[in-house]
């Protein structure tokens, strides 16, 4: 009874393991392919569950995501015969999965060698038409365009779309760069001479005009100063002539007395005049 059950025991076991290795399922996310003694037999499942014989089919699972090969920098000539160097990477899927295995035998660090080649081959031959400036300012977006078209071309035969094409940078190499900063250095020193001549010229300019204003302002001002004297003047006069009119005795006693404290205002001065003269008339 107990060797029975045992049995039983064993059987049920190896029926739940062949059981399950029936079975396989896909993700959406994968493409599958199924094997009948290492021989494709099946590739085009849909995401779910699938069956298969066991120890006769084996299935394997690849990514179909978007994938990316970044490429390593690498320098191309334009054509004025200089260098550059471009970095660019592919985003790319797998959409033939038994051309993808037989091309590259499933791996896809293989297909990234491959897709580098195509990319550097068409980097090549669309930088060789180009001078650096069409590559650096106008035509990237076209040679992306055209490495997207060519390289997704010879992507089919590895059963690869190649979705996108992009270029990351390009750098010139360090002596055209110092060219180019040496030759935009000396444009942005001629273009600084240029303003300081124009600046130092207005500068000059402003400075006359100012210069003149200057002058007339105080030519006019001189001007007005001698009219408003001359009429202080003129009123100071018709005052004095006034005032003498009304007596003038009296005047004269006060300007002689004004002309006395002036005169004697320093004790160490000397003067010498005659007692009977007409300026000591009042001290008699």
């Amino acid at each position: 009874m107990t060797s029975t059950k045992a049995i039983s025991l064993i059987l049920i076991f190896f029926v739940l393991v062949v059981g399950s290795m029936a079975f396989f399922t896909v993700d959406e996310r994968q493409r599958a392919i199924k094997f009948k003694f290492g021989e494709v037999v099946e590739t085009d499942f849909e995401p779910g569950l699938h069956f298969k014989i066991p120890f006769v089919n084996n299935v394997r699972k690849f990514d179909a995501r978007i994938q990316t090969m970044d490429a390593e920098p690498e320098r191309f000539l334009t054509s004025e015969k200089k260098n550059v160097i471009v970095d660019a990477f592919v985003k790319w899927r797998i959409n033939n999965v038994s051309k993808f295995y037989t091309a590259t035998g499933g791996d896809a660090a293989r297909a990234n060698i491959r897709l580098s080649q195509f990319i550097k081959d068409g980097l090549r031959g669309e930088f060789g038409k180009r001078t650096i400036q069409q590559v650096v300012s106008g035509d990237r977006n076209e040679i992306m365009k055209i490495l997207t078209v060519d390289a997704n071309k010879q992507a089919q035969e590895f059963g690869i779309d190649i979705v996108d094409v992009r270029i990351k940078r390009i750098d010139l190499d360090k002596n055209i760069s110092n060219s180019v900063y040496r030759r935009m250095e000396a444009e942005r020193q001629r273009v600084a001479k240029e303003l300081r001549a124009q600046g130092e010229q207005e500068a000059e300019t402003i400075r006359a005009k100012a210069d003149r204003e200057r002058t007339v302002i105080l030519a006019e001002a001189f001007r007005k100063a001698e009219e408003i004297r001359g009429q202080g003047d003129q009123e100071a006069a018709n005052i004095y002539a006034t005032a003498y009119n009304q007596d003038k005795a009296f005047y004269a006693l006060y300007r002689s007395l004004l002309a006395y404290k002036v005169s004697f205002s320093n004790k160490d001065d000397v003067m010498v005049i005659q007692p009977k003269s007409e300026f000591f008339k009042y001290f008699k």
